[in-house]
């Protein structure tokens, strides 16, 4: 992940865990801060970046997910490595990106259980982290990484929590999230195949919060997960502390493009009083506008540090 603007787009389009496949019309590679509207890459002529995250190898590197089953409801660690193909070595350098080596992201097929973790790498290349996953269902595990010198990559693994099984629906749409106390309202509109500027605004007991705190070298980290096969967008804000330009709140802006219409869930990291939160929406993309929802009771979503 790129200072400034960057979105990677990718899909989990596994049959067997997620019971559909990846059907967009073209993938979405990376969109840089734009000053005015422009004509959708494939109007340009240009050729639009496949995907990352489809497989769990790719680039030359391989996932190697050590523990791809997880009991729900209990504390469990997730390991894996990140393996070169060529030397079947696991990875021990790494390009630093907003202050880590390697961001994770754990989400459940239903899409109202997310993770963002910040996993520690042992010397021999082993990377863990503790995870506790509420639901037994399936999950898809998304690393995002750049090996030393290479290039950024998204790699995306199978991961199931066993136990019974609690049905769960997308919730529906609403333009406020609220999280531990904070209320967050969503401006603008998800388009699909145009770029389109969303602004968060954060209150706190009703009102606005002007002292956001920086985490991971921004403001504000938006993740976004498209209903039914996971497309997969996460997209760094328009700015960023220090910049000159940039406010600490109450509003985070980013600009993002939705692959194709449909539903997505939009995760949104913040830090404030010391504590990251996330608040999360149902964004429907299509003709008709966009809508985000307030999580249902239950949904969770929580961070590593």
């Amino acid at each position: 992940m790129h200072t400034g603007l960057r979105i990677t787009v990718f899909a989990a389009a596994l049959a067997a865990t997620f019971g559909t496949a990846y059907g967009l019309g073209g993938g979405l590679g990376e969109v840089a801060p734009e000053s005015g509207r422009a004509a959708p890459a494939h109007e340009r002529g240009q050729k639009v970046a496949p995907p990352g995250g489809l497989r769990a190898s790719a680039g030359g590197y391989t996932l190697a997910l050590r523990t791809p089953t997880v009991a729900a409801g209990r504390g469990d660690s997730l390991r894996f490595a990140i393996v070169e193909n060529t030397t079947s070595r696991a990875v021990t350098a790494y390009d630093r990106e907003h202050s880590k080596e390697l961001h994770l992201i754990v989400a459940s097929r239903d899409l109202t259980v997310f993770r963002h973790l910040h996993p520690v790498r042992a010397a021999d290349g082993t990377w863990s982290a503790p995870v506790e996953l509420p639901e037994a269902t399936g999950y898809r595990v998304f690393a995002d990484f750049t090996p030393r010198g290479g290039a950024g990559l998204t790699l995306g693994a199978d991961l199931t929590a066993t136990g019974p099984k609690t049905p769960a629906r997308t919730p529906a749409p609403s333009r406020t999230a609220r999280a531990d106390g904070y209320e967050v309202t969503l401006h603008g509109a998800l388009t699909p195949g145009r770029p389109s500027e969303l602004r968060l605004a954060v209150a706190a007991h009703g009102r606005p919060v002007r002292d956001l705190q920086p985490y991971l070298g921004a403001y504000g980290h938006l993740v976004a997960l498209r209903s039914g096969d996971l497309a997969y967008l996460h997209v760094h804000p328009n700015g960023e502390p220090g910049d000159g330009v940039t406010g600490p709140g109450p509003e985070i802006s980013f600009t993002a493009t939705a692959p194709s219409a449909g539903t997505y869930r939009l995760f949104l990291d913040f830090r404030h009083a010391g504590a990251v939160r996330t608040a999360a929406f149902t964004v429907t993309a299509g003709s008709d506008g966009t809508g985000p929802g307030t999580a249902r009771p239950g949904a969770t979503a929580e961070h590593g540090h």
